[in-house]
């Protein structure tokens, strides 16, 4: 939630019985930008000091990048909304211990990239840019928005041979109707907002509220998911997974977890140690896991 949600909603809200237009171009700028830029945790400086920082340009914005290992057997990490590339230290390590190279990002807007605000269109262009540098990937673990941006990727020509999503985002839909919900917008500001993403930030992209799906046109991945997703998720509901795991059918397996909410399940050694086993094993039962697993959808 943002952490002036009382104050927005009331002038918000009260803006758009009189000037719906403003009021609209206002929750606009508020929902194409993270809250905040994140710093490293004390605990990830380390294996952050540790990677080879690159540069990608998108949209004229400088992007950094991460890479660790010695680039055989790459692996994408794709952070979410608000987030950095270093939130998947624990990953990195598992990762390199297993032989693998981990490549992450800061996307603009985030971390230590340039950039104010970015977009899933942004996200795609970064991920097929460290395809072209790095080949296919053996797997991508993605959280949040980024499992969203991953799938969108990996349907215009990114490869990737597995797919881990933590607490993910599964339909563009939800972006908007979580973030109304989390400042308690009226529904005539949820409309005004829709029309600007369509106009200002997607104008040339027909269809962006399917396309962006998870769901659309899953045969086009075709590769093995499995998912975590804690059941007290506060950010992303349980909901959202259950819908990829739908969309994916038989290749896709949920794992739900207790008490891990949206961020510390980044760094739970068990779903860490499963995640990268699947990961790197390309077998679905290398997933089997202690905590309980989700009835299928």
């Amino acid at each position: 939630m943002h952490p002036l949600a009382p104050l927005l909603r009331t002038v918000l809200n009260a803006t758009s019985h009189i000037a719906p237009g403003l009021a609209g171009r206002a929750v606009f700028a508020l929902f194409a930008r993270p809250l905040g830029r994140s710093r490293p945790r004390p605990s990830e400086r380390e294996v952050l000091a540790q990677a080879r920082a690159g540069r990608l340009t998108v949209n004229g914005k400088r992007v950094v990048t991460y890479t660790w290992g010695d680039g055989e057997r790459p692996v994408l990490l794709v952070h979410g909304w608000s987030s950095r590339g270093s939130r998947f230290t624990d990953f990195v390590t598992a990762l390199r211990d297993r032989g693998y190279s981990p490549v992450a990002f800061d996307a603009p807007g985030h971390g230590d990239s340039e950039g104010r605000a970015t977009t899933i269109l942004e996200y795609r262009e970064i991920i097929r840019k460290l395809h072209a540098r790095h080949g296919d990937f053996e797997a991508v673990v993605a959280h949040s928005f980024g499992v969203l941006a991953t799938f969108f990727a990996l349907r215009d020509g990114v490869v990737a041979r597995r797919i881990v999503g933590v607490g993910g985002v599964g339909s563009f839909d939800y972006l908007v109707d979580g973030f109304c919900a989390g400042l308690g917008l009226r529904d005539r500001l949820k409309h005004e907002l829709r029309r600007h993403i369509e106009g200002l930030l997607f104008p040339e992209e027909p269809g962006i509220w399917q396309r962006f799906n998870v769901a659309y046109r899953p045969e086009e991945v075709g590769v093995p998911v499995l998912l975590f997703h804690d059941e007290g998720d506060d950010m992303v509901p349980l909901s959202q997974s259950r819908l990829t795991a739908a969309a994916h059918g038989e290749r896709a397996r949920l794992v739900v977890t207790r008490g891990l909410g949206h961020r510390r399940i980044l760094a739970d050694p068990q779903v860490v140690a499963e995640a990268v086993a699947f990961a790197v094993s390309g077998r679905d039962e290398a997933a089997v896991c202690s905590h309980a697993p989700d009835p299928a959808p």
